[in-house]
Parts: C-alpha cells; structure tokens; sequence
C-alpha cells in the first residue's frame, strides 16, 4: 500500500474522528498519551515547530499553547480542512497544510523542533520520514513522537482473560512479520452505543515494524536518541476510566524523543 492510498483511508476517516474526539470519547489520548508526552516535552515555548500527522488539530493547538510557532501538515485534506475551520475560529497561529511527511514542503533546517502524536506507524515509509525530519530541523533541534508499542501491538493480538470476564493478560504473536496496510477496524470504545451506531468504523492501514526497526532507522537517520517512554495509567486515571485496564497490563504507546547533532 503507498500513502496516496492510506490518504484516502485517512480522508475517510476524517469527519467521524473529528466528530468523536472533539467529543471527548479518545480517552487513551485525552487521560494518558498527550498528558505524558506533554510531561517529557522540552520548553518550546518562543521555538518554531512542525506537527506531523496533525489530524483534525487537538495535539497542534495543545503546542501552540505552550507558546511554539507551529505548522502542521496532514495527508487527508478533510482533516485539515477541520483543522483550519477551528483556527478560525480560535485563533492560535497555526499554518496548516496539506502534505505527505516523506516529502515535507519546507527548506532544510527551517524547524527548532518536530512532533507526530500517534501517527507514524500508520505511514508506509517510515525511514523516508525520519529523514525528511532531519532534514528540515535546525542543528540541535528535536524530533519528538509516539506510536503503538510495537512490542505489544502486534499483528496477532488478543486479550486473555478470566472467567469473569477481568483481562489479566495479552496473547500476542506474529511480532517479526511486518505488515504493509493492513487494515484494523475499529472506533472509540468509550462512546455510548447510540453513538457509535450513527457511525462508520474506522479503517486504518496499519505498518507494522519491530522494535529494533524503530531504533535502527532512528540511529541510521543521524538522531541521538534521548528519552523513551511507555506511559502507564496510574490509580486516579483506571479509577475515572475502568475500560483503560488493559494499558496497565501492558505498554500500549511508546514515546520516543531523538535530537539532531549540533554539528549537522
């Protein structure tokens, strides 16, 4: 599958997954990936930062809070064109534009700093984009992203549980075939039935790749890598959302920062 495909998949997504998280129902996002990345992320405020995957906005906004000058780009132009109804009328000074992240339309080390929430292990080359990012960021600058754990989100999984229904364990398998698109049907699992039904599941083309793939592409790209993360929900968050048990049973994200050497 090449990205002008996983586009339209994305493009097809687009209205519904704006219309849900917007309402709140992206939990694992809301109470857990975005709140640890957030607490990893380096001062960006007054620095020049690109998003990558940018979706309907949320993570973008979230970066412009914290004071950055941001642009973002996405594949689906739906996403975008939610994006930028939101910035007019919310004003942040945010710049969206449509692009694919193995081809990023901007001059070599224009960027302080470079984001992707949840994004790239859905894109097919992923090599292509680690290189492009360090291209585009200034010496010094970093590259900091989450993905699903490719350890525990693996081609076969399924949750193993007690005869009470209570999951305790993962069965995973399948972990060195990587995948190229394959699609998983799914959509937020926190919205009341009712809702859902007025909807279409996602389809999501999914890339998966090794643990050791994500590592060596990231050295092989000429990143220095800084920090990894496998965020956890503590008591407070299972206590206000039961149904995100599972992510206590196993990593489900793993959050990587990486920086581009001063020499470059």
């Amino acid at each position: 599958m090449n990205e002008i495909e996983v586009g339209k998949y994305w493009n097809n997504n687009a209205h519904t997954w704006t219309i849900l998280s917007r309402a709140g129902y992206d939990i694992y996002r809301d109470y857990l990936n975005t709140p640890s990345f957030f607490e990893i992320l380096p001062d960006i405020k007054g620095k020049k930062g690109i998003d990558i995957g940018c979706g309907e906005g949320h993570n973008t906004r979230l970066l412009a809070d914290q004071g950055a000058i941001v642009e973002a780009i996405d594949i689906a132009p739906l996403f975008i064109e939610n994006a930028k109804a939101l910035e007019k009328e919310h004003p942040l000074g945010i710049n969206y534009s449509l692009a694919s992240a193995t081809h990023l339309p901007f001059q070599n080390q224009t960027f302080d700093f470079a984001t992707s929430f949840m994004c790239l292990m859905d894109i097919p080359d992923q090599e292509m984009v680690l290189k492009e990012v360090f291209r585009v960021l200034k010496s010094g600058g970093f590259f900091q992203f989450s993905i699903e754990h490719p350890c525990f989100k693996t081609p076969h999984l399924k949750k193993v549980k007690t005869l009470a229904g209570k999951t305790y364990a993962f069965e995973i398998g399948g972990y060195f075939s990587e995948t190229n698109g394959k699609i998983e049907e799914w959509i937020f699992g926190d919205a009341p039935t009712g809702t859902k039904h007025k909807f279409s599941k996602f389809k999501v083309p999914n890339f998966h790749k090794t643990l050791s793939f994500w590592m060596n592409s990231i050295i092989k790209s000429g990143f220095s890598i800084e920090q990894v993360l496998e965020p956890y929900p503590g008591g407070n968050i299972l206590r206000d959302k039961p149904s995100m048990h599972g992510a206590s049973i196993v990593a489900y994200f793993l959050h990587i920062r990486c920086r581009k050497p001063q020499k470059f």
